[in-house]
């Protein structure tokens, strides 16, 4: 019986997932607690902020307000924007790295990564340059889809204990859902596979719609998922199956040829002629 082999080999398989799974709660908690060390800093997050929206007029970049407007000419699409900034971020990133997880390992270590690597990088890019979002940012004339529709993740910007609003630069929104959309494109085939792109689509244009972030928060975030990408090594291609042993193999038997056998003559013979002999005598 195999079940005293498996039992091991599972409960070991339950322990590496509970600390995966804990590994990943704790850069986000991580995450959350370094984003405390530039609260206070609102006065330079909102000239920052009106410094950014100033470079992206130079840049010719779109008026984030061009997304906002479609967006609150009903309440419908407004909430549910702000619902997917609010719902879809972070358990679709963890619904991912789970999958990959259980089916692609090679590839959930390389997103795992990934993903540590941007925030670390977002963490030292919110204490260098504080920014506020465009809709704490008076310049934009945004406004704050969360607090005046619903739902919001955020309570108010000075008194809010549980994030820093005024770290806006990377977007860690679009940075995390790119990565996730590109893991899903590697492991699976196909032509509908390029669909998982919309993800990381969608969420640039909630974030922006949304007055979360600015263009250029997406650009930057992009950017550094790019050299963060070329800097990991690439899962190793999964080997073909083996094929199928060949059975023993037989020697080939050549057949002796034929002799030629004599010929039966299968012609009818002719009638004889027969000759009818008189009647004898009694």
């Amino acid at each position: 019986m195999d079940v005293p082999s498996t039992a091991p080999a599972r409960a070991a398989a339950l322990r590496r997932a509970a600390r995966e799974l804990t590994l990943v709660a704790v850069l986000f908690l991580a995450y959350k607690a370094g984003r405390q060390l530039v609260a206070g800093h609102a006065a330079a997050a909102r000239a920052n902020g009106e410094r950014i929206w100033w470079l992206e007029r130079l840049l010719h970049l779109p008026d984030e307000a061009v997304v906002q407007a479609p967006l609150l000419l009903h309440e419908l699409p407004v909430r549910l924007a702000n619902s997917y900034y609010a719902y879809v971020h972070f358990p679709a990133t963890v619904l991912c790295l789970l999958w990959l997880y259980l089916r692609r390992p090679a590839h959930y270590l390389r997103l795992r990564r990934a993903l540590a690597a941007l925030t670390a990088a977002a963490l030292v890019l919110h204490v260098c340059v504080p920014l506020a979002p465009p809709r704490l940012t008076t310049l934009t004339g945004l406004v704050d889809t969360g607090r005046r529709f619903g739902p919001t993740v955020y309570g108010p910007p000075d008194t809010d204990q549980l994030s820093n609003q005024y770290a806006a630069m990377p977007s860690l929104h679009v940075g995390w859902s790119l990565a996730v959309a590109l893991a899903l494109v590697a492991v699976t085939a196909g032509r509908w596979r390029w669909l998982w792109l919309a993800h990381p689509l969608i969420t640039a244009f909630v974030v922006v719609g949304t007055g979360n972030h600015y263009w250029l928060d997406g650009v930057v975030a992009v950017a550094l998922l790019a050299l963060i990408l070329a800097v990991l090594p690439r899962p190793a291609a999964t080997p073909p199956p083996p094929a199928p042993p060949a059975g023993p193999s037989r020697p080939h038997v050549v057949p002796p040829p034929r002799r030629p056998g004599r010929r039966r003559n299968t012609k009818v013979p002719a009638t004889a002629d027969v000759r009818l002999r008189p009647p004898g005598r009694i």
